[in-house]
């Protein structure tokens, strides 16, 4: 009776603790801090469907706020959410507020016209990341930045919290692999937040010629590196849940590969196959849908495995995993033909391939990139704004 009465206590202690704990105030809930940073001034403003500010978008506040909001600049996914990885976005017009949509990603540079730049004097950045090298969104920002630094703008970042932000992991970026899928010399899970990235970007001189971008973040309040943020909205179509979001740096590189991640099925990022994987049950059909035109291994049964029964802990504990991939490369026994060329754009370096047709074990590939992890923390620790 003692223990059960000891269990209870430690749980109620445990639960009064949490509930204590005040929730996570995103940089655009904080109006008061950068409304009066944009009066009587032209603003463009780069987001997209995560932007939200409680349950109005950040653009509906600025217009009931009278703000001059001229211009949207969308990323991958669209201004709304709701495009596959890496379809032609176009340009177009918000209907609900008339303000002109201006595409990012419509198979250009990615950096803004000369025209477009004239639409504003400001830019605001409000849009949820996932904290991964391959992920675009930085891309996109630090483009804007570019391009903001280059024309004398200044650019109000709305910081909003990484969901893996409490790691560091992966290799840094040789930058003769540099591409739309990796822009930065930084590691697959680099743990930073947009507004840090941001500060990092100017304080490395990562911009074009060295050029430092006039920047203000509006960071987050109660949030640090070991806050396990759960995203209140998916950031894009194939990540619809945070089991997704954790194994997404373990198991993108499929992306590079014949094997299936699961797009075009409903547990994208969380399973794996191919219709020639032998000794295994589980199997899934990819089909064509609006999050995933034309998805690998299309309408073909695979066989494969599925992670989506993993638990998020475990997950997000071990980090990069890359028995996965070694498992289905095992299997498949095609050799060279397994990867295909952009695979070092994602994994960032020509060594990891090599061990794997060598045969080397996941941890070993790891023990590989420690390095990188401790000198990219050191290098990124100045521009930290939360704890870790």
């Amino acid at each position: 009776m003692k223990k059960l009465l000891a269990i209870f206590c430690l749980l109620c202690s445990a639960f009064c603790v949490q509930a204590q704990q005040p929730a996570v105030v995103v940089g655009a809930e904080r109006t008061a801090e950068y409304f009066p940073l944009l009066k009587g001034k032209r603003i463009a403003l780069f987001s997209n469907h995560t932007g939200m500010v409680g349950n109005k978008h950040l653009l509906d506040v600025l217009i009931e706020n009278k703000i001059n909001v001229t211009a949207i600049f969308s990323p991958e996914h669209g201004f709304r959410g709701d495009a596959g990885a890496g379809d032609h976005v176009a340009s177009s017009i918000d209907e609900k507020t008339g303000v002109p949509i201006l595409s990012l990603y419509d198979g250009n540079s990615g950096k803004p016209s000369e025209t477009s730049m004239r639409k504003f004097d400001l830019l605001i950045v409000d849009i949820q990341d996932v904290g991964l090298r391959f992920y675009t969104y930085y891309v996109t920002m630090t483009k804007l930045m570019d391009a903001c630094a280059e024309q004398h703008k200044k650019v109000i970042l709305m910081d909003r919290p990484n969901p893996n932000g409490h790691y560091v992991d992966g290799p840094i970026l040789n930058m003769k692999y540099k591409s739309g899928v990796g822009g930065l010399p930084i590691p697959v899970v680099h743990g930073l937040t947009l507004g840090e990235l941001a500060g990092m970007v100017n304080g490395e001189k990562w911009l074009t010629k060295g050029r430092v971008c006039d920047l203000t973040v509006i960071k987050c309040l109660n949030y640090t590196h070991q806050t396990m943020y759960r995203l209140p909205i998916l950031p894009s179509p194939n990540l619809p849940n945070m089991l997704s979001i954790y194994l997404y740096p373990s198991t993108c590189y499929f992306e590079a590969t014949p094997v299936s991640l699961g797009r075009g099925t409903s547990l994208p990022f969380q399973i794996y196959g191919h219709p020639n994987m032998k000794g295994y049950t589980y199997s899934f059909t990819p089909k064509s849908m609006p999050s995933a035109p034309k998805p690998p291994q299309q309408d073909r049964l695979c066989y494969g495995v599925n992670l989506s029964n993993l638990s998020e802990e475990e997950v997000w504990k071990k980090g990069i995993d890359l028995s996965y991939l070694i498992d289905a490369y095992r299997n498949l026994n095609m050799d060279d033909h397994f990867f295909r060329s952009f695979f070092e754009n994602l994994i960032g370096v020509d060594y990891v391939r090599k061990m794997i047709k060598e045969g080397k074990s996941a941890n070993e590939i790891k023990a590989m990139w420690q390095d990188d992890v401790v000198k990219f923390k050191k290098q990124r620790k100045p521009y930290l704004l939360y704890e870790e």
